[in-house]
Formats: structure tokens, sequence, C-alpha cells
């Protein structure tokens, strides 16, 4: 894919680019990997928070990484903490229970 280019340099991609990218590189793998361990249906939810995480990740680290170049550090601090920020919500948010049912039907953790 070729960009159009200002002074010599290639145009910056959209922060939603980066992450839409990002997204669907760590979905891929999470949803291919480990395919010989014989679960029939994949973990959707799995696959889910890893994209998010990988999305955000690729995000973060791109903007961090624009705006040090720029040496505009608070800029690059605030995108690694946002970064951080939507990485520890996915897992919190999208975590697999581990609760399974005893005997009589109870739940257990």
């Amino acid at each position: 894919m070729k960009r159009k280019r200002r002074d010599g340099k290639a145009a910056a991609a959209s922060t939603t680019e980066v992450f839409v990218r990002g997204f669907i590189a760590t979905a891929l793998l999470s949803a291919l990997q480990d395919r010989a361990a014989g679960s029939a249906s994949p973990p959707w939810r799995r696959i889910l928070r890893h994209g998010l995480q990988g999305g955000a990740a690729l995000a973060a680290g791109t903007k961090a990484a624009e705006a040090i170049g720029r040496r505009d550090y608070r800029t690059g601090t605030a995108a690694v903490i946002a970064g951080a920020t939507v990485i520890v919500a996915a897992e919190t948010a999208l975590q697999i229970p581990h609760t399974q049912e005893n005997p009589l039907g109870q739940e257990e953790a």
C-alpha cells in the first residue's frame, strides 16, 4: 500500500488505523495458535481480549514513538498510560471465568 508523501516522509497512519492493524494481527494469532490442543470451537472471549490488547498496545506504542520523536514527552507518556489502561481493562472485563460445578450443582471458584 502506497501512501502520499509529504516533504519526503510517508504520511502517518491514524490511531484508528494502527489499532485495527494490531487488533486483526493479534486476534488472528490468538485464534490460530494452539489449534492442535483439540478445542472444537475457538474461545471467542480470549480472541477478543487478545485482539483488543494487541490493538491498544500497537496504537499506544506507535503514538508514543511518534510523540517522543517530536520530543513531546507528555503526549508520549499519556499514550503509554492510555494503552496500559485499555490493556488492563480488557484483561479484567474479558477474563474467562474459572468456575466449576460440584456434584451438588453449586459453583466453586
